[in-house]
């Protein structure tokens, strides 16, 4: 839990509360700044301890001698701490009251603040302790639900996707700098064999971010969570199976048509993948302006599902019109109340990739979860330790394809100023995933997002 206050350029040092729940019931206090070593000494009435060394100590109040709490005590000097400032924690026992105290008497220090959220990584990215994708993956770590989000976010924090990335800038800043050459020494023909070094290495470089690109969005999948639609006719059972896959009850279910008018969500974990399944609007004509909207809102998830569980009554399986569009792509056709079911299912129903179950009979639900985690495997393999996690690294890379495009056609026509522009800005996008150039405008959405 992160607490946040006004922030104010001119504070020589901030204080940042963070919750570990575990069988101890024990609370960080994390103080960064230049001012931290008086903050320490204020509060133990005592030197500090010696660097990196958790000493246990007695905590009082600003100014007096109550006792807040006995706890251990951590000085981290800068630069070497996790921000690059100054540094200190203060570990103390868990509840409210004694936090709370605790900040209090914090706060009573001039120039003190509480940090904004995701500060303390900020600073780390300021100070040049962090790149922006360990940045954001330690984000993505504190956020994370389960254990392949969890996997992803060490992988990036390990920095082989910064490496890459650094890897590709470096060799286009390399051919800049030949190009920068040309222009400087206009009349100075450049040899064949830069030539063929210019040409060889923006093929690669292309032919690298173009791969990368061609990820099917695992990253994104893993960071965000598989989207799974349930979509059908009214009546056909599709709140009951959200509920069922919830082993809870998230969705109302009524026997009367049309109940569920808005598109309701959940977040669960199947065996490890993070999923997100929307419960939507029966299909059907309806002169209902809210059913309507409903209906419109529920085609609009379909677009945007990894995969669509189209679910119908085992007794009016019907494909016309809109449900047929349904069954194009990633769905699975889910005929559910087959124990109403009097006969078997028609020939052309076969055909198509379907489940027959019963929810009222928990029937045949275990063979649709296999069927949905496979479909959910096969959507998470990736052969490359390189992963987009954000829409933000996408379009920077999708900008620098195209800026080296565009730079690939230029020096046909020894267009060199132009050419050499493509480059910068081509280098500048793949800096921007990084952090290597200029990068407040998008500072804010990141850090924002750690609480």
């Amino acid at each position: 839990m992160l607490k946040s206050l006004k922030s104010s350029k001119d504070s020589p040092f901030l204080f940042v509360e963070k919750w570990f729940s575990s069988n101890l019931n024990v609370s960080i206090i994390r103080i960064s700044g230049s001012d931290t070593a008086n903050v320490l000494k204020t509060l133990t009435n005592q030197q500090l301890p010696k660097p990196r060394v958790a000493t246990l100590r007695k905590i009082n109040k600003i100014n007096t001698s109550e006792l807040i709490d006995e706890g251990l005590v951590l000085w981290f000097p800068g630069p070497e701490s996790y921000t690059g400032e100054d540094m200190g924690e203060i570990h103390v026992h868990g509840s409210k009251a004694v936090v709370n105290a605790l900040h209090d008497s914090i706060s009573k220090i001039e120039n003190c603040r509480f940090a904004e959220p995701g500060e303390f990584t900020k600073l780390a990215f300021q100070n040049g302790k962090i790149n922006l994708l360990k940045a954001e993956s330690i984000g993505d770590l504190i956020s994370s639900e389960t254990e392949i989000q969890r996997q992803q976010a060490i992988k990036i924090m390990n920095g082989k996707s910064a490496d890459q990335f650094n890897f590709l800038r470096e060799k286009l800043l390399k051919i800049l700098s030949h190009v920068e050459a040309k222009i400087d020494f206009p009349d100075e023909d450049l040899p064949n064999n830069i030539l063929n070094e210019i040409k060889n290495s923006s093929d690669e470089v292309i032919n690298k971010i173009k791969k990368i690109l061609n990820d099917q969005k695992v990253g994104e999948r893993i960071r965000e969570g598989f989207k799974i639609a349930i979509l059908g006719p009214t009546n056909a059972g599709k709140s009951s199976l959200m509920n069922y896959l919830s082993n809870r009850d998230v969705a109302i279910v009524s026997e009367i048509a049309g109940t569920t008018r808005d598109v309701i969500e959940t977040h669960l974990n199947f065996d490890g993948y993070p999923v997100i399944i929307f419960d939507t609007a029966g299909i059907r004509d309806s002169k209902d302006e809210i059913e309507k909207k409903g209906i419109k809102l529920s085609l609009n998830r379909a677009e945007e599902a990894d995969l669509k569980l189209v679910v119908v009554d085992a007794k009016n399986v019907d494909f016309s019109n809109v449900l047929k569009g349904l069954m194009e792509k990633n769905s699975i056709l889910v005929i559910n109340k087959s124990d109403l079911l009097e006969k078997d299912i028609d020939p052309l129903t076969k055909k198509i990739n379907h489940v027959l179950i019963s929810i009222k009979e928990n029937k045949n639900i275990e063979e649709l979860i296999l069927k949905i985690k496979d479909n959910l495997k096969s959507k998470f393999i990736t052969s490359d330790d390189i992963l987009i996690t954000r829409e933000r690294h996408r379009q920077h890379l999708q900008q620098c394809l195209d800026h080296l495009n565009n730079f690939n056609q230029k020096k046909e026509i020894n267009d060199f100023d132009k050419a050499a522009e493509d480059l910068r800005l081509a280098t500048r996008h793949l800096g921007m995933i990084v952090g290597k150039v200029d990068v407040e405008e998008i500072l804010g959405s990141i850090f924002n997002d750690f609480c």
